[in-house]
């Protein structure tokens, strides 16, 4: 646990092979996930896809966090830990915020980010906004990247490239969910936020990030998506991924409301994290 003036650092879990040779890992990958209250990475082979290394840290502050602060908070955790000042083959980075929408590609023109995120985010005039090509699918995510963690990344690492946690999901889920034929909720759940995708008969319907603070909260956002969408409690799929547990309050809270209800299943989930659910850490888990 790292304590600042502010802030504390909780680590919530740590792996890494007992042979990995922290000082060369040139034949390996980073992921590393951001977000305003947690900061994850995984080293994985470039060639065979193994998970050798694998970090979780929760970041908690009195106050709202600042974007001085989120930084303040990843450098502590950058130089007490020597595995991530390496060279990398490559490094890929997912932002996890709420500042995101999407935009049909037939709409969609690279003018005009601004005029996308103003009817659902607040935009000010220095905002650095981009966007996200989502593979295999007609739209695109467009969002406001963390940047000053970018640049303190691009310091580290000369180059790496980056993309919403968002993306990560619709590229993965999608595809899995390709040839289905029912409709499916797929919530991903992190510490007092959640992504919602809606998919209906294999087809993208809608996406969106809450924030809760209760399990009343957490079940209101589901089922009002879900009568927005027309979708039977009775008839449609929920699947849980992320912080979320059969043993839960959310868990318990939406098997009271909704029939069918399960948990992601990764068959690829590291032998690393046996200790985890294979429904846990999808974003960090799937970057490349």
């Amino acid at each position: 646990m790292v304590t600042g003036h502010h802030f504390m650092i909780e680590e919530i879990k740590k792996k890494s092979k007992n042979n990995l040779d922290l000082n060369n890992l040139k034949e390996h990958n980073l992921s590393i996930q951001l977000s305003l209250d947690g900061f994850s990475f995984c080293v994985q082979h470039a060639y065979n896809n193994e998970i050798v290394a694998f970090s979780s840290y929760k970041f908690q502050h009195k106050h709202s966090v600042t974007p001085e602060a989120q930084l303040n908070f990843i450098k502590k955790i950058y130089k007490n830990e020597p595995l991530l000042n390496n060279t990398f083959k490559a490094v890929q980075v997912a932002h996890f915020n709420n500042l995101i929408t999407q935009v049909p590609k037939a709409f969609f023109d690279s003018d005009k980010l601004s005029d996308y995120l103003k009817f659902t985010v607040k935009v000010l005039d220095n905002d650095y906004i981009t966007y996200d090509e989502v593979a295999n699918n007609d739209f695109i995510n467009v969002y406001i990247p963390f940047v000053n963690i970018n640049n303190y990344l691009l310091d580290k690492y000369g180059t790496f490239t980056f993309k919403h946690s968002s993306t990560v999901l619709f590229e993965k889920l999608l595809n899995d969910y390709k040839n289905v034929n029912d409709d499916y909720i797929i919530v991903n759940v992190f510490d007092t936020n959640f992504e919602l995708l809606a998919i209906e008969g294999s087809k993208f319907k809608l996406f969106n990030n809450f924030s809760f603070n209760t399990k009343e909260d957490f079940i209101y956002y589901i089922l009002f998506t879900a009568e927005q969408l027309k979708l039977n409690p009775e008839a449609f799929h929920l699947v849980l991924m992320g912080d979320i547990e059969k043993e839960s309050e959310l868990y318990a809270i939406a098997y009271q409301y909704i029939r069918n209800v399960s948990f992601y299943n990764n068959p690829n989930f590291p032998n690393l994290l046996d200790n985890s659910s294979s429904h846990n850490h999808f974003t960090v888990l799937n970057q490349f």
